[in-house]
């Protein structure tokens, strides 16, 4: 493996390290959101919700799809379920 690949996945593993970022990826798991959504949902403003979304996304963590104004986010793909699934079997063993 080499040096980038391992930065990489270390950045990748970072975004799952804050529990608010975990909270939004558990919404996310069972339907898409919009920032509103969201910050209502966890009781947060909206710029620190949309903080997180940009950090998620930049990460490919999750994908956003426009609706005329609004932009609806979901995860990104199985891969994203299947990590938080594992880690979720793993803290539950």
């Amino acid at each position: 493996m080499e040096n980038e690949e391992i930065y990489d996945l270390a950045d990748l593993f970072k975004l799952f390290s804050d529990s608010t970022r975990i909270r939004i990826l558990y919404l996310l798991y069972e339907n898409e959101y919009c920032v509103c959504d969201i910050a209502q949902s966890l009781n947060m403003t909206q710029s620190a919700v949309s903080h997180q979304l940009k950090l998620l996304k930049q990460g490919r963590l999750i994908k956003g799809r426009r609706d005329g104004k609004q932009i609806y986010y979901s995860l990104a793909d199985e891969h994203v379920v299947t990590i938080i699934d594992m880690g979720m079997e793993h803290i539950l063993e």
